[in-house]
């Protein structure tokens, strides 16, 4: 898709000098996708060259992308695993990448429970400063008057372990947020936060929220923007205020912060911001908490606010209704697509309504090639080599499955997400994305596929036997209505001797015991992060499954082809369960989890 290069930019005006050179950057690298791609992939296989993934495949030296794409395989992150254990143990030869790896990204988990150990090198900093650098460039086209104020964005570090052979593991956003990286930031006056680096950093997640919010409280009326990752993290920050807006009442007025706040730094960085009692602050935070009405809280305590920051694309939809009751009509902004593996790109068009979303990739980030999707097609192998589009080719309309290689030493690794093409800037495709592959439920960062549904159901299953009891049927549910969001199962089960039912407290139990077989994502969001609440099962009566497969032919499903969903999230459908519910139980106590890997 070429482009005249004599054509005026489609983005702008720029807000200042820095942002012209920020938005002359996106307008060279989407003018010359293609270019830039071959650039990348180049580079990448000649930095490479000598590792011994690349010498498996015997490219010779080669850096052209026909003789890449004939030799190198397709993977999944199970075909990397051996290789990935082997540096995790401490091999530092050169196995993916010629350049050290400096440490491990953790991302969901695999089939096995735990979670993926990706590996990456100190440069990738680099590249995810970059794409940060252009975020806020492109939203002051849209958005005026950014420099005046801070922004209000709850941000946490999160448990991180080592290796058996010594390197770090950690999520990738607290590799970012602990690197010097964005602890040494410049001074920019549009990306100005009202919580201190020492409240982002600290590693008690009651801690960090409670100084995050109070910052909050003590700066509201400079606040224009207020965000979080993912739209679950900022539901949890408003849940969180109403359950302790007392105590942060009582150290505005008293001007002395609560003793629960422990750590050094923490209390050090805030001394210098509670320099004296506020009482009137304090009565208007007891006058807008106290009351039973949320709707709108947001406007009504931080009432600059010009739009919320949050991720609100693919499984964070579900909270779009109950962000838009708590932000009072608020904008809500996605402003950049990204994974464990690679930052990837932004959105173009950050106040679009969340429908409309779409994120353009950047073709300097890492290589990518895309497997056409075909939502009914059977599952494709990875034995027969499938045919790969690259960026600058893929089809409007079209859905991918992305591929991508990596600077860090990942080649034509299979991400798993699923996107679709909706338009071109330039000549860099602009993508929405669909879902994650095969994730059933989702409620934070966790991912739940059907595999491993139907695993946890087995085990709890087995706390049923000596009732003679078995699971019949079931489907899940991912309820966001609450804050946290948890999991809901549905069960019917077999009684085979009514006078020896399983009991409340069996059932209970088999929440719980769903829960142990959950992956270590799930137990940590519900232990350590507590951005999950405990599962639920909600016992249906008998025959509830077959009213659902009359309700689905009625709307034309086939009785032949029928089969019981294993997530449901249709209104009507979730209204029929819950109208057959005979009992209710909840995971009694929280999983076991352990930062430390097995």
């Amino acid at each position: 898709m070429a482009v005249d290069s004599q054509l005026s930019s489609p983005l702008g005006p720029p807000a200042c000098d820095k942002d012209s050179k920020a938005l002359q950057f996106i307008e060279e690298m989407t003018r010359e996708t293609g270019a830039v791609q071959e650039r990348v992939l180049g580079e990448i296989l000649i930095r490479n060259a000598e590792t011994e993934y690349l010498r498996r495949f015997q490219l010779n030296g080669a850096t052209d992308r026909d003789t890449f794409k004939s030799k190198v395989p397709v993977v999944t992150y199970e075909d990397l695993q051996p290789d990935i254990q082997r540096i995790a143990n401490g091999d530092r030869s050169s196995i993916f990448s010629a350049h050290p790896i400096s440490e491990f990204l953790t991302s969901s988990g695999t089939s096995a429970g735990e979670r993926k150990l990706m590996p990456t090198i100190h440069e990738e900093l680099d590249r995810r400063q970059l794409l940060y650098s252009l975020l806020m460039p492109v939203m002051n086209q849209y958005v005026s008057g950014l420099d005046k104020g801070k922004g209000l964005y709850f941000l946490f570090v999160k448990a991180e372990t080592k290796t058996s052979g010594g390197l770090l593991a950690r999520p990738v956003l607290t590799s970012y947020y602990k690197s010097e990286h964005f602890k040494t930031r410049p001074y920019d006056p549009y990306n100005v936060y009202t919580s201190p680096n020492e409240a982002i950093l600290c590693a008690d997640s009651f801690q960090s929220m409670y100084t995050q919010m109070l910052c909050g409280l003590l700066m509201r009326e400079e606040v224009l923007r207020v965000g979080a990752v993912f739209a679950s993290g900022l539901l949890r920050a408003i849940r969180f205020l109403q359950l302790h807006w007392q105590q942060l009442a009582h150290d505005i007025s008293s001007g002395a912060l609560n003793p629960k706040i422990t750590d050094p730094s923490v209390r050090d960085c805030m001394s210098k911001l509670i320099v004296k009692p506020n009482p009137e602050l304090s009565k208007f935070i007891t006058q807008e908490c106290s009351g039973e009405n949320w709707e709108g809280i947001i406007t009504r305590i931080w009432p600059n606010t010009k739009y919320l920051d949050v991720i609100v694309t693919g499984a964070m939809a579900q909270y779009i209704p109950t962000l838009e009751y708590y932000g009072g009509g608020l904008p809500l902004s996605c402003t950049m697509y990204a994974s464990s593996e690679c930052y990837f790109g932004l959105n173009l068009k950050p106040m679009s309504s969340p429908s409309e979303v779409s994120y353009t990739i950047m073709p300097n980030m890492c290589y990518c090639e895309f497997l056409p999707h075909e939502p009914d097609a059977p599952a494709v192998s990875c034995d027969s080599p499938p045919e790969l589009v690259d960026l600058a080719d893929v089809e409007v309309g079209k859905q991918y499955e992305l591929i991508i290689t990596t600077y860090a030493g990942l080649c034509r690794y299979r991400v798993g997400d699923i996107l679709q093409v909706t338009d071109f800037h330039n000549s860099a495709p602009q993508f929405r994305f669909i879902r994650r592959k095969n994730v059933l439920l989702s409620i934070d960062s966790d991912k739940t596929d059907e595999a491993e549904l139907q695993k946890a159901i087995d085990n709890a299953s087995a706390l049923l036997k000596e009732f003679n009891t078995s699971v019949v049927e079931y489907t899940s549910y991912a309820d966001t209505k609450s804050i946290p969001g948890h999991y809901v199962l549905y069960w019917e089960l077999l009684v085979k001797d009514p006078a020896n039912s399983p009991t409340h407290e069996v059932l209970n139990l088999c929440c719980l015991a769903m829960e142990e077989s959950l992956n270590s994502v799930y137990r940590q969001s519900r232990v350590a992060d507590n951005s999950i609440g405990p599962l639920e099962i909600r016992v249906l009566e008998n025959g509830t499954f077959e009213e659902l497969m009359d309700y689905a032919i009625s709307r034309g499903a086939s009785i032949n082809q029928y089969k019981v969903p294993r997530c449901v999230n249709s209104s009507p459908i979730v209204e029929l369960l819950d109208s057959r519910v005979a009992s209710v139980h909840f995971s009694p106590a929280p999983p076991q989890w352990n930062p430390e890997r097995r």
